[in-house]
């Protein structure tokens, strides 16, 4: 007679039905009205919508200052959370917390925070624009700057776990072996981070491509320069367009579930190229 295996959760059946009901209610079924909304306008009118100039610019605007910005967190936060866990430093701790202040940070205030920092006359824009004559806010560049900042917990966080895991011996073994830094970065440490990287870097291009609170503030919001789709999105809420909203919305959810659905099927075959790998050396030791 088999041991009927103690679940601390109700049934399958039950706890199925809970969370596609949670699930639906939050997330299908919005999403499934917006499609329905935009399904009332014709092929062309969808298209002439979607493809006007503004647009186009929007989502160049949107999406390019998403992919810089989760970029540059992909590899300062990297950087960030491998000194975190590896070095010990006074002050280590409240470096640590500071990390996770773009979580509790409302993004309004942080918008309004890097735009008195980086305006011409702000501590650090001052410099960046009467020194080298670089112009961060009310440009795309400022757009990218708070994508940064909203960002960079994400990638901190994901991989931090990772490198606690990896045992400083495995360094040293291939250090004693005969390995480079570079060598022993490229070949043992980072097919075991890239993984983790690559879902931080997702959730940082996930979170970027929908911010608004933070970016309306230091954008400038000018129309074909650095307006980003979200702002364009309430624009024409404001003037009652809802059938445009709408197109915009559906355009860019299609656009973030592609990118993202591509992200994740990198991130599963690297996840199965890494394990492959383990078994394989556990096999042949």
């Amino acid at each position: 007679m088999t041991k009927k295996s103690h679940r601390v959760l109700p049934g399958f059946g039950l706890s199925l039905g809970y969370a596609l009901v949670y699930l639906s209610l939050l997330v299908l079924i919005p999403l499934g009205g917006l499609i329905a909304k935009s399904a009332e306008l014709s092929w062309a009118q969808f298209w002439d919508i979607a493809t006007t100039a503004r647009a186009f610019a929007s989502y160049r605007v949107t999406f390019g200052c998403a992919l810089l910005a989760a970029i540059v967190n992909g590899v300062f936060g990297l950087i960030v959370a491998w000194v975190l866990v590896r070095y010990e430093f006074p002050g280590k701790k409240l470096i640590d917390a500071f990390v996770d202040l773009p979580f509790a940070l409302p993004t309004a205030v942080a918008g309004i925070t890097l735009t008195s920092l980086y305006a011409n006359t702000g501590w650090v824009g001052q410099y960046l624009e009467g020194v080298f004559g670089f112009k961060v806010a009310f440009t795309p560049a400022g757009i990218v700057v708070a994508l940064i900042f909203i960002g960079i917990p994400f990638v901190v966080r994901t991989v931090q776990p990772v490198i606690e895991d990896i045992e400083q011996e495995v360094e040293e073994a291939a250090s004693t072996l005969g390995a480079t830094r570079a060598q022993t970065f490229a070949r043992v440490l980072f097919p075991a981070l890239f993984p983790a990287l690559l879902t931080g870097f997702t959730l940082a291009f996930a979170r970027a491509v929908g911010e608004y609170g933070s970016v309306i503030f230091i954008a400038g919001n000018m129309p074909m320069v650095s307006e980003i789709t979200p702002l364009l999105i309430i624009s024409k809420l404001e003037q009652y367009d809802l059938p445009g909203a709408t197109v915009l919305a559906v355009v860019m959810l299609v656009i973030s579930f592609v990118l993202l659905l591509s992200i994740n099927l990198l991130q599963w075959w690297a996840a199965n190229r890494h394990s492959g790998r383990h078994i394989d050396g556990g096999a042949q030791a």
